[in-house]
């Protein structure tokens, strides 16, 4: 178990949980899009939210300020959130908006809201989950798009509550964080979701 559980710290990595939100968003919502539309908003998370980042860490590591895709240093955390924020605050001003896509627009601001939090915790020297706040934030957009779809019943969110317990238990197994830091990520995470979720669900 122990060799199976750090998999999922790959495969649920924070870079991946814009695209998968908006992915379950266009599935839940997709009669209301042309397809055409859909790809281009897909076409913009995947360029600003995976692609960016991913160009970004090669170029951190090349200047030692990175060792893994995981940051396990506190210092190592701050370039990498400031710029999810500013990326977060791009998608939110241009792409994403409110009158067009307003689910999609207020997990990405509940989600920049998680970040933030995660990026003033580091200068306590207090490091938060990325990985449980990401898709604790993901799970919580999940619960909030089938209350407002209800005819779409699925099992989709109490798998998410049980990947939370597989993702948090992947991150003990690989010893990179503590279970405080652990519940300061899911927390982090669900209350500015949940606070939104008000607003649109």
């Amino acid at each position: 178990m122990k060799k199976i559980l750090p998999f999922f710290s790959y495969v649920f990595h924070p870079i991946f949980i814009p695209l998968m939100a908006t992915l379950f968003y266009f599935y839940y919502t997709s009669t209301a899009f042309e397809s055409k539309e859909i790809g281009i908003v897909l076409l913009q998370i995947l360029v600003l939210t995976i692609v960016i980042p991913i160009l970004i860490f090669f170029l951190l590591k090349a200047l030692n300020q990175i060792d893994s895709v995981m940051a396990t240093a506190v210092e190592q955390r701050k370039i990498p959130l400031v710029l999810q924020s500013f990326i977060m605050i791009l998608l939110i001003k241009r792409s994403l908006t409110i009158e067009r896509y307003l689910e999609l627009h207020f997990f990405f601001l509940a989600a920049l809201l998680s970040t933030l939090i995660a990026l003033l915790l580091l200068f306590v020297k207090i490091k938060a989950s990325i990985h449980l706040l990401a898709f604790s934030s993901l799970t919580i957009f999940i619960l909030g798009l089938q209350l407002q779809h209800s005819e779409y019943f699925s099992v989709v969110f109490p798998v998410f509550i049980f990947l939370n317990g597989v993702i948090a238990s992947s991150r003990l197994v690989m010893k990179a964080h503590t279970p405080k830091e652990l519940i300061i990520g899911l927390l982090a995470g669900t209350i500015p979701q949940l606070g939104l979720l008000f607003l649109w669900a």
